[in-house]
């Protein structure tokens, strides 16, 4: 049993389907964690240890934690670990996946690089040891919206090598060949060698 330190139903799911039956996974409520836990870390890495030691501390649970965003290069990088907050309030109010597409895709008007990446970081405290697992798939950034699956910035986002955006795949097409789904291999990898 792990904790898997999120109050989002999509990623919780997504997780939930790549490991299987191989480990029960609970969510920040399931423990009765009703905090917002602080990301306030500049890099994917340093929010997913927040997240993760926050739960161990806290709760005493082993625990893992991913902090994940969108790298556009045409834009230095953003969203970057800005990505659920992207078109957020100055007060860094407001978790509104539509609204970050939106300004994402304004940005990008008239620009024709549009290779863009999705990274994970995904950090995991269990049995006393700390590891940190990281994800990443390339791809670029399309003119506009396609497919009704998935959730975040997938509308936008086509994986290299596919002609299909993330929402438009099926979750175990998504899951094979995501940032998570990557990071999360790595992590059963890890788990299933030290058994």
């Amino acid at each position: 049993m792990i904790v898997f330190a999120t109050n989002n139903a999509h990623k919780l799911d997504e997780v939930r389907q790549i490991l299987g039956n191989s480990m029960e996974v609970l969510s920040l409520k399931d423990i009765g964690c009703n905090v917002d836990i602080p990301e306030t870390a500049d890099t994917f890495e340093g929010n997913a240890w927040q997240k993760a030691r926050y739960v161990k501390e806290h709760f005493g649970y082993d625990c893992m934690a991913d902090d994940s965003g969108l790298e556009v290069d045409a834009l230095g990088g953003e969203p970057g670990v800005r990505s659920a907050r992207y078109a957020a309030t100055a007060d860094g109010q407001g978790h509104d996946s539509e609204a970050n597409m939106d300004l994402l895709l304004t940005k990008m008007q008239n620009i024709t690089d549009r290779r863009a990446r999705f990274r994970t970081a995904l950090a995991l405290i269990y049995n006393g040891d700390e590891q940190l697992f990281n994800g990443v798939v390339e791809g670029h950034i399309l003119t506009e919206r396609h497919g009704m699956g998935g959730f975040g910035y997938d509308p936008i986002f086509q994986p290299s090598g596919y002609d299909l955006s993330f929402a438009e795949m099926t979750a175990e097409q998504k899951n094979a060949i995501s940032h998570r789904g990557r990071a999360i291999q790595q992590l059963v990898q890890y788990l299933n060698s030290n058994k």
